[in-house]
């Protein structure tokens, strides 16, 4: 299916999670010297703007992002991750969303690489053309030379197909984000599939693999089958920020799955989940569920 546009939830609550988490996966790995190469297999348009005709249906943003966003409370992954979003408003007002290609282009270094797969037409033209205006801008401020070329590639195709051939990196350090909109149930036994095969030629590589938590027994059975898939570590960090609906309808949770994540992620998502409840929760039903385990 060609028909999900991920500008509808831009900036929700399943985005604060999903991307404070990459970000700080992302940070880990930064501290080493050694290149890292993150792939997303699913990189939507990149950037999404929150008055745009998507965005401002349904403004789901109200549900995450915009709840943060003059808060001087954060606690500090979850201050980084909101310093990216303000990186993309330098007006101070929130305009414009970005997704797991932005947040990973602006966390990464010079010598690490980024490789985006998108199969909609729309959107990875629109992504295509988002990462020449940052490349464009950071010529015009004098930063990097090329946000685009060796460190950043965007092609048009199946990210769960291309991700076979890009196992292991050069580098052999590396992230895969896995984020497909699930609208195919397909999307989920491809998932499971997919990274089974990516553990036998990168088995040392991190995983992260965002899903909706809905009341259907594909979305109930991914976490189990993630985690007998044998990696050497695995963290389950779930979100909700109400119960679900009367009809079933509407996102209320989401998780996130990471395979071989780093020590340290563990402890602080301890930390700051119950702080993203108190301030993303609507009701008595939200809260949040942390679990890890070794094989």
């Amino acid at each position: 299916m060609l028909s999900y546009r991920h500008a509808f939830h831009a900036g929700n609550h399943a985005d604060v999670l999903k991307h404070m988490v990459v970000i700080q996966l992302m940070r880990y790995l930064g501290q080493k010297d050694t290149a890292y190469m993150v792939i997303d297999t699913h990189a939507g348009a990149g950037v999404y703007a929150l008055d745009g005709d998507y965005a401002s249906k349904n403004a789901e943003y109200e549900t995450g992002i915009a709840r943060l966003w003059n808060r001087d409370d954060l606690p500090e992954a979850v201050q980084e991750y909101v310093d990216v979003v303000k990186s993309l408003n330098p007006s101070g007002k929130m305009r414009y969303y970005p997704g797991s290609p932005y947040c990973a282009e602006k966390t990464m270094r010079d010598q690490d690489r980024l490789r985006l797969f998108e199969l909609h037409p729309t959107e990875v033209k629109v992504l295509d053309q988002n990462f020449r205006k940052l490349e464009e801008h950071a010529a015009a401020q004098g930063q990097r030379p090329s946000a685009r070329g060796k460190r950043v590639m965007v092609q048009k195709g199946d990210g769960f197909l291309a991700l076979k051939a890009m196992l292991p990196p050069p580098s052999r350090r590396g992230l895969v984000l896995i984020d497909p909109p699930y609208e195919d149930k397909r999307d989920y036994a491809r998932t499971v599939e997919v990274l089974r095969d990516a553990l036998t030629r990168f088995p040392t590589g991190m995983y992260a693999v965002w899903y909706p938590v809905l009341q259907r027994n594909e979305s109930i059975q991914l976490p189990e089958r993630l985690k007998r898939l044998g990696a050497k570590s695995w963290l389950h960090v779930t979100l909700a920020i109400h119960g679900p609906a009367p009809d079933g309808f509407g996102l209320h949770n989401s998780g996130m799955f990471i395979l071989n994540p780093p020590w340290t992620l563990e402890p602080m998502l301890r930390e700051l989940m119950p702080y993203l409840v108190d301030v993303l929760g609507v009701d008595e039903s939200a809260g949040f569920v942390l679990e890890s385990g070794e094989v």
